[in-house]
């Protein structure tokens, strides 16, 4: 019997081995999948953001550009890159957000990998396996929920922005929920506040983002004794954080930035405190709804009205997360209910009329699929339990890929409104002139 468990569990480390790869595979095939095709056409913003990138090219460097109504330049050098590599067309524009969808996949696996890891550890060859299969399930569904999978398709920036939150997040985990190797816990914590002000320098809602590692390592309480003091620990996260910032704060400190005072609700000394009231309570409504009932009506953002989680992940996530608040000393639980928040908060500060926005709330997907993980550690206790949910799961994700690749992919055609190739359309006027 123990030569059979031990068997089972070779075999299950080389096939955990194996994941990323395949992951990678995967990913790679349903995010380029007719990559130039769906969406066919292009959106008025993918027009603006080429001209912001090749607005930079043969410029020192500066952190923030005032045009497409004002973005930190870090994405659009990457932006830029590819379009002097690959020239100016769809392709070259769209890469660089599929690039990162990609990646991070394989991020979001990795740190699955460390916050289940633990889940049902026993001696038995099904646990075992279970142990291997969740991070892999759980990646799965990351993968094909139309909600991640659409914005890895065109050229805006939340891709970029979760890869980096991911990177970071990944680092902090390492060092501070997870007893690691000494040596190392110092790099992981320069790391982690390396790519949270990498955060801080893209796409606006990761402004706030640096604050959920530093929270968790003033409040100890949440993690593992550390070699390093907590003075130490604040130190390598801080420094390294705030070295990568300094060249967009500091332009900050010199300039307005227009984007956020345009959407910054609250701010309105025009609206009365009953209006601002109002507008918030509409934003915390139609964002919850967003996730079971009425989702965003954009129709590049999302098939107009339809939730962003499907009934299956939906019952799911909710189940998860009242176990995550009920199980509130776990570090991994009360981290992802805070990145959820979050996620979530910059989307509450802005206009009523705007919202629900799958946009301003994609890095929320993590959390979301996180809960959903946990819900099914809970109910698939029994392997028939387990195995029931795995069938589920996995038509689930069929549904969502079915969903994106023929319904939506039907919104796209009116949704991207822009009928040029990309060279053309970058020196028009009026790129919304009727094709003859």
């Amino acid at each position: 019997m123990q030569y059979l468990v031990n068997m089972i569990k070779d075999k299950a480390k080389r096939l955990a081995r194996m994941t990323p790869f395949f992951l990678l595979i995967l990913s790679f095939f349903l995010v380029f999948y007719k990559f130039t095709n769906i969406p066919k056409y292009l959106a008025f913003d993918e027009i603006e953001f080429t001209k912001l990138a090749l607005s930079l090219d043969g410029k020192s460097y500066t952190p923030y550009s005032s045009l497409a109504t004002g973005h930190s330049t870090l994405y659009f050098y990457i932006l830029l890159w590819s379009l002097k590599l690959f020239g100016i067309n769809t392709f070259a524009l769209r890469l660089p957000a599929a690039i990162f969808g990609v990646l991070s996949v394989i991020m979001f696996y990795l740190v699955a990998h460390l916050s289940f890891r633990a889940i049902r550890q026993s001696a038995e060859s099904r646990g075992i396996l279970r142990n291997d299969i969740m991070p892999f399930l759980l990646t799965f569904i990351f993968l094909t929920l139309r909600w991640f999978l659409n914005f890895s398709r065109f050229a805006f920036e939340p891709t970029f922005l979760l890869f980096l939150e991911l990177t970071s997040i990944y680092f902090f985990i390492r060092t501070v929920f997870i007893r690691t190797d000494p040596r190392l816990e110092g790099l992981s914590l320069i790391l982690s506040g390396i790519f949270a002000g990498l955060a801080f320098n893209s796409y606006t809602p990761g402004r706030i983002f640096f604050l959920l590692p530093l929270g968790f390592l003033i409040f100890k309480k949440y993690g593992q004794d550390s070699v390093l003091s907590l003075r130490k620990q604040l130190f390598l996260f801080l420094i390294s954080f705030i070295i990568t910032i300094i060249p967009l704060t500091s332009y900050l400190m010199t300039h307005k930035e227009s984007r956020v005072d345009q959407q910054f609700f609250l701010k309105n000394s025009k609206m009365t405190v009953n209006e601002k009231v109002s507008g918030l309570w509409q934003n915390v409504s139609s964002t919850t709804l967003m996730f079971f009932t009425k989702g965003d009506l954009n129709g590049r953002h999302n098939y107009p009205g339809k939730p962003a989680l499907n009934p299956i992940l939906g019952i799911l996530f909710v189940l998860g997360l009242m176990i995550s608040i009920k199980n509130w000393k776990n570090p991994y639980n009360i981290f992802s209910i805070f990145y959820l928040l979050f996620s979530i908060i910059p989307t509450l500060m802005t206009y009523p009329w705007e919202n629900p926005n799958m946009l301003r709330t994609f890095t929320a997907i993590p959390s979301v699929v996180y809960f959903v993980g946990v819900a099914i550690n809970k109910i698939g206790k029994k392997t028939l339990f387990f195995n029931f949910l795995f069938f589920i799961i996995t038509m689930s994700s069929f549904y969502e890929l079915r969903t994106y690749f023929k319904y939506q992919a039907k919104v796209f055609e009116s949704s991207f409104e822009i009928k040029y190739p990309l060279e053309k359309a970058i020196k028009m006027k009026n790129v919304y002139e009727k094709i003859d």
